[in-house]
C-alpha cells in the first residue's frame, strides 16, 4: 500500500492562521477606530496644555542598591529575588512531565522512520502541543519547527532531535536559576566567591570527585574557580556574567563528573576531573622545594620540560601578583593555564602582556630579538648551532601576517591561529626545538603508523 502523502508543515501553518477569528467589522468602522486612536495618541505626544510636565509621564528605569546599612531593604531584595527564581523554577518541565511529553511524541510519530530517527509531521508536532500541557506550549512553535527542519522529503523533524532540544532548554534554565541563587548582589554575574560557593556545594553531586579528601576541597575549588575566571575574565573585573559561564562548555564539563563511568582519557583531558586538580596540585607541590607553599623564579625555572628562557621568567614576576617575589597557587594557576592552552585568545593575550615589554600594544623587531637572544643562548648551553635571528624573524613575520608589517599585535597573533608556535618559539627551547625540526617529527610518526600498519597485517 503507497504511503499517504503528508500534507507540507508550511501549508498546514497557512490553514491555521486562515481559520483564526477574523474581524467583520465595516471599513466605516475601522476607519472611525483608527482616527480615534490616531487622535488619543498624538494629542498624548503633544502633551496638551501640559507639555512642560512631561517629565512626570517618564517610567522609573533606575533602582539604587541597598547601602550596607538598610539592611531591611537588602532583606526584602533578597526576599523578593528568592521568590521570583522559585516561580521560575515551577515554571520548568519536571521529570514527570518530560516524560509525559516523550510517550505524547512517540505515539504520534509519523511513518515512515528516517534511518532509526522516529520522524513527526507539523500536523501531529500541533497536536501534541495542544495535548503537552501549558508549561510546553512555548517550544511548539513554527519557529522551532523550522528550526529542526533539515532535508526530510515529507517535511517532518526527528522526534529525539526535537526532545534533546526541550531537555537542553530546561537544563539551562535550572542551570541559570541554580547560579543566580548565588548572585549575592543579584546583578547578573557571580564574584569569585560566589562561584566558590557553588562548586564547593556542588562536590558531593559529583560521584567522580567522591575520592577527594576534605582538606583537598579548598585547593580543587581554587583549581576549578581559575579555570573560569582565566578565560571568561580577560579584564580582570573580578566578576563574570552568568551568562558567559552558560555559554561557554566549561559547566559541562564540570558536570560531567556525574557520570560514574566516565573512562580514563575523558578524566585526564578534563580540568575538573580529580586526576587533572591532583595533577597540577602536585606539580605545584614538587617544584616548591623549600616547602613555604609559594615559588621563587628559580623553583618555577623547572616548569615542564625546565627549558623556559630565564628572560621570560623575569617578565612573569614582573608582571604577575606576588608576594616578596614568590608567587601564590591562584597565580600559579594562570601561569599553567596561559602555558597549556596557547592557542586560546585569553592565554595569548596573557603570554602577548609579557611580551610587550614596554606596553606598546605590539611587538617590533626589537621585542621579538630580545626574547629570542635568550634562546639562542639556551641552544650554546647544550652544544647546539644557535640559529641567526634575521631567518627566525623572517619566518615569524611570514606566519603571522600582520597587518602592519614591522608590528604584531595580539588581534594579529590570534588572526593568524599560529600564536602558539610564535609564542613557543620565543619563551621555550624545547618548543623552538619542536618547531625547528616539525618536519623530522612528521617523518618519524609516519614511519611509526607504518610500522604499527605492519605490524597489524
Amino acid at each position: 500500500m503507497a504511503q499517504e502523502q503528508q500534507p507540507h508543515w508550511s501549508d498546514i501553518l497557512k490553514r491555521r492562521l486562515a481559520n483564526s477569528k477574523k474581524d467583520e467589522r465595516s471599513d466605516e468602522e475601522k476607519k472611525t477606530e483608527e482616527t480615534e486612536l490616531f487622535t488619543k495618541y498624538y494629542t498624548e505626544w503633544r502633551g496638551g496644555g501640559d507639555r512642560d510636565k512631561t517629565y512626570k509621564k517618564i517610567p522609573r528605569f533606575y533602582y539604587r542598591l541597598p547601602a550596607e546599612d538598610e539592611i531591611l531593604l537588602q532583606k526584602l531584595r533578597e526576599e523578593s529575588r528568592a521568590v521570583f527564581l522559585q516561580r521560575k523554577s515551577r515554571e520548568l518541565l519536571d521529570n514527570e512531565e518530560l516524560q509525559n511529553l516523550w510517550f505524547l511524541l512517540d505515539k504520534h510519530q509519523v511513518p515512515p522512520v528516517s534511518g532509526e530517527e522516529a520522524m513527526i509531521s507539523y500536523e501531529a508536532f500541533l497536536q501534541v502541543g495542544e495535548r503537552a500541557g501549558p508549561k510546553c506550549i512555548k517550544f511548539f512553535t513554527a519557529r522551532v519547527y523550522a528550526k529542526l527542519l533539515h532535508s526530510d522529503p515529507y517535511g517532518r523533524i526527528s522526534i529525539m532531535q526535537f526532545f534533546n532540544y526541550v531537555m537542553r532548554k530546561v537544563w539551562l534554565h535550572q542551570t541559570r536559576i541554580g547560579l543566580s541563587l548565588y548572585d549575592v548582589a543579584g546583578q547578573g554575574h557571580l564574584r569569585e566567591s560566589d562561584l566558590e560557593n557553588y562548586i564547593l556545594e556542588l562536590i558531593p553531586t559529583l560521584p567522580q570527585l567522591d575520592g577527594l579528601e576534605k582538606s583537598f576541597y579548598s585547593f580543587y575549588v581554587c583549581t576549578a574557580v581559575r579555570k573560569f575566571f582565566f578565560f571568561l575574565d580577560p579584564l580582570r573585573t573580578g566578576k563574570i556574567k552568568i551568562q558567559d559561564i552558560l555559554a561557554c562548555s566549561f559547566l559541562d564539563d564540570l558536570l560531567e563528573l556525574r557520570d560514574e563511568e566516565l573512562s580514563k582519557e575523558s578524566q585526564e583531558s578534563n580540568w575538573f576531573s580529580a586526576p587533572s586538580a591532583l595533577r597540577v596540585y602536585g606539580q605545584y607541590l614538587n617544584l616548591d622545594k623549600d616547602h613555604n607553599g609559594m615559588l621563587s623564579k628559580e623553583e618555577l625555572s623547572r616548569y615542564g620540560t625546565a627549558t623556559l628562557t630565564s628572560v621570560f621568567l623575569d617578565r612573569v614576576f614582573q608582571e604577575c601578583l606576588t608576594y616578596d617575589g614568590e608567587m601564590d597557587y591562584k597565580t600559579y594557576l594562570d601561569f599553567v593555564l596561559a602555558l597549556e592552552n596557547r592557542k586560546e585568545p585569553a592565554a595569548l593575550q596573557y603570554i602577548f602582556k609579557l611580551l610587550d615589554m614596554e606596553n606598546q600594544g605590539y611587538l617590533n623587531v626589537f621585542s621579538l630579538n630580545y626574547f629570542f637572544r635568550a634562546i639562542q643562548e639556551q641552544m650554546k648551553i647544550h652544544g647546539q648551532e644557535p640559529v641567526t635571528f634575521q631567518d627566525v624573524k623572517d619566518e615569524i613575520f611570514d606566519m603571522v601576517k600582520p597587518k602592519d608589517p614591522y608590528k604584531i599585535t595580539l588581534q594579529d597573533l590570534v588572526n593568524s591561529c599560529q600564536g602558539d608556535t610564535v609564542t613557543s618559539i620565543l619563551i621555550d627551547l624545547n618548543g623552538f626545538w619542536t618547531y625547528e625540526n616539525r618536519e623530522v617529527l612528521v617523518a618519524n610518526d609516519n614511519d611509526t603508523s607504518n610500522t604499527a600498519d605492519l605490524d597489524d597485517t
